[in-house]
């Protein structure tokens, strides 16, 4: 029988995570970095805290609406709360454009709002934040993929439809935008050069 010291053995909810992570990661070309799987595990397991998912807003408890989020950091005049704010607002895309597509695709949110949203969040933070910049880096280089491998290993297994990448490739065709052009290439998308679309 196991004694009690045994019990170190056990694993928390971001081991959990983290060993789904580094398997799922394993058929990634190329295979994210450690850091960035121990982040993702870390921040799953810390949103296993509905706390952390949900807040108080005009008395209510509610998920903050990422446009929201944004504005908040584009308004606040602290640089570190900036970041803090833009923290929160990639890591609940990720979350919840992983876990919980459907529910807003009835209400016309694409994933591509989650790509869009959290990888611009990640770029700012890869590019200003104080420590894992390249973690933020490869967060927003690489946010469809890592969305898609979030909800396999939280059992979602759901993966990007076609009809959204050729939705959004029309979109970048349409306007050259490079926000949509760095969701398509997060979404692996290799794209033409742009000069001759014009």
């Amino acid at each position: 029988m196991p004694s009690v010291s045994q019990a170190t053995f056990e694993h928390t909810l971001a081991d959990f995570f983290r060993e789904r992570l580094q398997d799922e990661a394993a058929s990634l070309a190329p295979r994210p970095q450690e850091d960035t799987l121990w982040y993702i595990g870390n921040l799953l397991a810390r949103f296993g805290d509905s706390g952390q998912v949900f807040s108080y807003d005009r008395g209510e408890l509610d998920i903050r609406p990422l446009a929201l989020l944004y504005r908040d950091a584009l308004e606040v005049e602290s640089h570190y709360h900036r970041c803090l704010l833009l923290r929160q607002l990639g890591d609940l895309a990720l979350f919840l454009g992983a876990l919980f597509p459907e529910n807003y695709s009835r209400r016309g949110i694409g994933r591509d709002y989650f790509i869009g949203m959290g990888g611009g969040a990640y770029d700012y933070l890869g590019e200003n934040a104080c420590h894992n910049r390249s973690v933020f880096s490869e967060l927003s280089r690489r946010f469809g993929r890592l969305l898609e491998l979030v909800a396999l290993v939280c059992g979602r297994g759901q993966v990007i439809d076609a009809a959204d990448i050729l939705q959004l490739y029309q979109r970048w065709r349409e306007s050259n935008d490079p926000q949509l052009a760095a969701q398509l290439r997060g979404l692996g998308v290799v794209l033409p050069d742009v000069g001759g679309l014009h």
